[in-house]
């Protein structure tokens, strides 16, 4: 059974959030995802769940980090600035082993900046963005109907790998409107043995990130690294597009790649063979699938709403196998369509 309605980016991860069996939304306002706060402080309550308008982003975080020690779905979202103040939360929900889903529609910066669209806190999501050796599974959607399906899976990856997934969104997905379908979704609901439950009738169970104790804390960081190698083997999604025949490759993801996928519509009515990978998970990156191609074309370039920061993955990726070019905006721009061919 499945619906069509037409919903805004921002309405569509609530709506995925309440499909998806979010029990508890902990938020603060920012725009420009100030939609989803407004969603979510409406539906979660007709569906007899927790909606609480904190005082503070800081706030926001640490409540998603006692709700999800007691063992319930729980997100919150924010804006590039807002997610800063977050990072230090994030940090100590990732070390904890602690599922939660981070939603950040990203807006210009630095600093304070605008609220127009922006992918500038690429480094800060993919990177771990707060302190220690730690990462976060982000999931890029391009399109209002991937802001619901992702939503949907950030959960349910949360859940299985016991970890922070994030959203990285941008202002433009967020608030712009598409129509969308809408299947019934079944979330994997998993057990939770480690939750904080009360501990009538068993042994109490401990959730914290303090690890005291000679060799203590390098044991329990090899237990992260090895799940997060677990992940990057099972968990990578991307898309390729005209990549059979390309000799010249676009790489984008979000908004970023609509724009590349309608120049490389231009480029092969042009007679040019260009192609696009787009990163649908930017952690763990698709980095084998653009090694594997940067083996056969001649220039790659990577399309973003920065100066420059998913071009350092893809050029790791490439090792010297083929240049690697960028074309980009700050501060709000949009790359044309007509800009990427200049530059092919």
């Amino acid at each position: 059974m499945s619906s069509r309605i037409l919903m805004t980016g921002n309405d569509a991860v609530g709506k995925g959030a309440v499909d998806a069996g979010c029990d508890c939304y902990f938020g603060y306002p920012i725009t420009p995802q100030n939609e989803l706060t407004a969603y979510m402080s409406l539906h979660m309550p007709m569906n007899d769940r927790v909606f609480i308008q904190a005082e503070s982003e800081i706030a926001a975080i640490n409540m998603v980090y006692g709700a999800s020690a007691a063992g319930k779905r729980t997100m919150t979202s924010s804006s590039s600035p807002g997610i800063s103040l977050k990072l230090e939360g994030i940090s100590y929900i990732a070390a904890s082993e602690l599922p939660a889903l981070i939603v950040n529609v990203q807006r210009a910066g630095p600093g304070l900046g605008d609220i127009t669209p922006s992918q500038a806190d690429y480094f800060q999501a993919v990177k771990g963005g707060g302190h220690g050796d730690y990462n976060m599974i982000v999931l890029a959607p391009n399109s209002v109907q991937e802001m619901y399906d992702l939503t949907c899976l950030g959960f349910d990856l949360a859940d299985k790998y016991r970890t922070p997934v994030m959203i990285l969104s941008d202002g433009r997905i967020g608030q712009m409107m598409e129509p969308i379908v809408i299947e019934k979704h079944k979330p994997k609901l998993v057990d939770k043995p480690w939750a904080l439950t009360g501990c009538k009738g068993r042994k109490p169970n401990i959730v914290r990130s303090l690890l005291l104790g000679e060799g203590v804390l390098e044991a329990h960081n090899a237990k992260l690294q090895a799940k997060y190698a677990e992940i990057k083997k099972n968990e990578l999604l991307f898309e390729e597009y005209m990549t059979e025949d390309c000799d010249c490759l676009l790489v984008a993801y979000g908004t970023s790649a609509r724009i590349a996928r309608g120049a490389v519509d231009m480029a092969r009515e042009a007679g040019q063979k260009v192609g696009l990978l787009r990163p649908i998970s930017l952690w763990p990156f698709p980095s084998d699938a653009i090694r594997k191609l940067s083996q056969k074309v001649k220039k790659i370039i990577t399309v973003e709403l920065s100066a420059g920061q998913m071009i350092e993955d893809v050029r790791l990726a490439v090792n010297g196998n083929c240049p690697v070019e960028f074309v980009g905006r700050t501060g709000g721009g949009i790359p044309s369509e007509t800009s990427i061919i200049e530059k092919l």
